[in-house]
């Protein structure tokens, strides 16, 4: 979608940072006064005031009178409408959160960690509480929350809507995590691998609009692959379609977890990597490789060019076999940008059927972090009535 932009530095610019600076705060705090919004976001009450007229007239927030220090207050809120929806994204360690009226028009987000080896209910009980929060920030119910996508970084079996691996989130497998979710939230629930969501979202959203044939890359903990054949995306017969992170790479390599050895993810997951490091750098976290590489730290640049490397010899693979147009990586490794995508295009060169890499491109993702929230919307979206459809992108989904 085309948008037109005002020439930096001018007083149209100045007032459009100011609009976003208001609307970022209603999204992290929820409803506030002026007086409020002025405090937090260290704009004058006269400018605050100005840009809550010009931000209701369009109909982007929702104005509600009430009592705060014992004097009339007026609370400013984002705009949700009739209709919102919620996405929850767990991780190997956390969980996402985010409503909207929409998958473009995220309103509300939290983050909370989880435990590495959670349990489900722990999982499930966390998420619905952060949900539950949100929806209250926004002054809103969950009656309100008219459906919900998930994502678990998991395969979900299609037939049954269980968790289907011992070996991958070992505290989920077995659980029909639609069917739970959907008890505590009572509003209808959508389930699906979290590749699959972030590929859905930049399909729908992001950098994939309009393009038939793509494979999806999330590097994170993990590594998982969407993949999107005719313009949808491809699960496979039982939903296992896409697990790239347990493609075997060497077949005299490490131990998985999965049991096998030499899958992609002993070479490229957070655990291979910062195991790697611990010898020259001691304890680390996944963000401070990414941190310490952006600022030129030679090992970790080093580590996380080997695991491109890796990466690009599974994904000639895929390749070889689906013949995509785009390669997508996302999740947080992806921040680091050319570090990893550099050898990961050679190691495609070296590894892919030249025919097929002719006219493949290899991109990062534009939805960043964000992608398999802005799917899990999606998701949503598309179990409202007919009645109820909200815009996707440039079409209505329903």
């Amino acid at each position: 979608m085309n948008t037109s932009q005002a020439a930096p530095g001018s007083q149209a610019s100045l007032r459009e940072a100011n609009r976003l600076r208001v609307l970022d705060a209603l999204r992290d705090q929820g409803a506030m006064t002026q007086v409020e919004i002025a405090g937090f976001t260290g704009l004058s009450p006269a400018t605050v005031s100005n840009l809550v007229k010009d931000l209701d007239s369009a109909g982007a927030v929702e104005l509600e009178p009430s009592i705060r220090n014992g004097r009339r207050a007026v609370l400013v809120s984002l705009a949700t409408g009739n209709v919102l929806l919620a996405a929850i994204a767990f991780g190997d360690r956390d969980v996402r959160v985010a409503i909207g009226t929409g998958p473009r028009d995220i309103v509300g987000r939290q983050r909370m960690p989880l435990p590495a080896d959670h349990a489900a209910d722990e999982g499930m009980e966390r998420a619905s509480r952060l949900l539950l929060d949100l929806v209250e920030k926004a002054g809103k119910t969950m009656v309100d929350v008219r459906a919900v996508g998930i994502g678990i970084p998991a395969p979900v079996d299609r037939i049954s809507g269980q968790v289907g691996s011992e070996s991958i989130l070992p505290g989920w497998r077995g659980v029909a995590v639609a069917e739970e979710m959907a008890g505590r939230i009572q509003a209808p629930v959508f389930v699906d691998n979290t590749a699959n969501l972030a590929a859905l979202g930049e399909l729908r959203c992001g950098v994939l609009q309009g393009v038939q044939h793509a494979v999806y890359i999330k590097i994170s903990h993990g590594v998982g692959a969407g993949l999107i054949l005719d313009g949808e995306i491809f699960r496979g017969a039982a939903g296992t379609a896409g697990e790239i992170g347990h493609m075997t790479i060497d077949e005299n390599g490490p131990v998985c977890r999965c049991g096998n050895r030499g899958c992609l993810e002993t070479y490229v997951g957070s655990r291979s990597l910062l195991d790697v490091l611990s010898v020259s750098h001691g304890p680390l976290s996944l963000r401070d490789v990414i941190h310490r590489a952006i600022d030129g730290d030679p090992g970790c640049r080093r580590v996380l060019a080997d695991a491109g490397r890796h990466l690009g010899v599974a994904v000639a693979g895929v390749v070889n076999l689906v013949n995509p147009e785009v390669v997508v990586l996302g999740g947080q490794l992806s921040q680091v940008g050319s570090i990893i995508t550099a050898p990961l295009r050679a190691s495609l060169e070296r590894c892919a059927i030249p025919s097929a890499t002719a006219s493949l491109e290899v991109v990062l993702g534009e939805l960043d972090t964000d992608a398999d929230v802005v799917g899990a919307l999606v998701s949503a979206a598309a179990l409202l009535p007919a009645n109820e459809g909200v815009l996707v992108g440039s079409a209505s989904i329903s």
